[in-house]
């Protein structure tokens, strides 16, 4: 193979450098693979990252090799993407790249991005979330199965609450669920509405399901990661490949689809298949924004009733108001 290709993404001509490096050893897949896989599934991913902005999880010499996050938009990067600023919990702030077309993950894939973790807003309103990402993670002891499982009963819960979940595979042993949502709300908001939701699962279900920040204390069980909805926390984009040796995608469910489909079903081959008969099974999700209210009168009755307040923030963070102790329970006890 020659040490260039091109490929024409919409309006656009997109060159790759170096098309036949090889990025999965196990499985034979090159950067020009990679690059075919996002022009094959282009209407999903871009649903997936259009506005967003967007950082990207690199590994330029492939799965086997180093890679990196960039958060900040390459300096080469085209003229015709845009960026959006956003600020991080430390103040600072950011240009990252903000997909208005396929041709721009194309162009990303060139750089050996993988993974694109796109923020939960929109880069004209960076400050209001518009959906609501739920993590259902499968502790030590536990598995694909049991997030399936979680799924299942959080899936009511929403609906209790006027919410209407939409999930995915995360191309590993968990399970990720989007809630949109008007993007009234701060980050903060959004952020004690999971909480709530995750405690409601948890009641419903303690023996499976956990909210504790510690590992320690979570035990065999699913922790639903209520910080995915910090500010500066991301989740893999529907259709993003995983940087795993069988190229695993994460791949948009219907509610009907969860409880037999497994990860190992989608990956770099098979997801253009599924893509082409099936289109984007996700494509109504933005246009059906919910409120939080319900979910927000939640919260707010777990801390009078409950005294259940806030959860620990991310290590990252600064320290904020009503947040409890942030020191892992073997240590404060010492």
């Amino acid at each position: 193979m020659g040490e260039t290709a091109e490929l024409t993404v919409g309006e656009r001509t997109v060159r790759l450098t170096n098309p036949g490096k090889v990025y999965f050893p196990r499985r034979g897949f090159t950067k020009l693979d990679v690059a075919r896989y996002y022009l094959a599934v282009g209407d999903g991913i871009l649903r997936a990252l259009r506005d967003r902005p967007t950082m990207l999880e690199r590994y330029p010499d492939g799965v086997e090799g180093e890679s990196f996050f960039q958060k900040r938009a390459p300096k080469n990067l085209p003229e015709w993407i845009p960026t959006g600023r956003i600020s991080f919990p430390s103040g600072r702030h950011a240009d990252e790249i903000c997909p208005t077309e396929a041709a721009a993950v194309v162009w990303a894939a060139n750089l050996g991005c993988l993974t694109f973790h796109p923020w939960p807003v929109r880069r004209q309103d960076t400050d209001h979330p518009d959906e609501l990402r739920i993590d259902l993670d499968p502790q030590p002891g536990t598995g694909y199965e049991d997030a399936v499982w979680a799924a299942g009963e959080l899936r009511p819960v929403l609906e209790g609450l006027g919410l209407r979940g939409w999930p995915k595979t995360s191309g590993g042993r968990g399970l990720h669920v989007f809630v949109p949502i008007e993007p009234v709300w701060t980050f903060t908001q959004v952020r004690r509405a999971a909480i709530a939701i995750a405690r409601e699962l948890e009641r419903r279900a303690p023996r499976r399901i956990t909210t504790a920040w510690w590992k320690e204390e979570r035990g065999e069980k699913v922790f639903v990661d209520y910080n995915q909805t910090a500010r500066d926390r991301t989740i893999a984009s529907a259709y993003s490949v995983r940087p795993r040796a069988d190229a695993p995608v994460s791949a948009p469910l219907r509610w009907e689809e969860v409880p037999d489909a497994r990860p190992e079903d989608f990956d770099l081959a098979t997801m253009p298949v599924r893509f082409r008969e099936l289109g984007d099974v996700h494509a109504d999700m933005e246009g059906q924004p919910c409120r939080l209210e319900a979910a927000l009168e939640l919260a707010e009755r777990d801390e009078r009733e409950h005294g259940l307040g806030d959860l620990p923030y991310p290590p990252e963070h600064p320290k904020v108001k009503g947040e409890p102790k942030r020191v892992q329970p073997s240590r404060a006890k010492k």
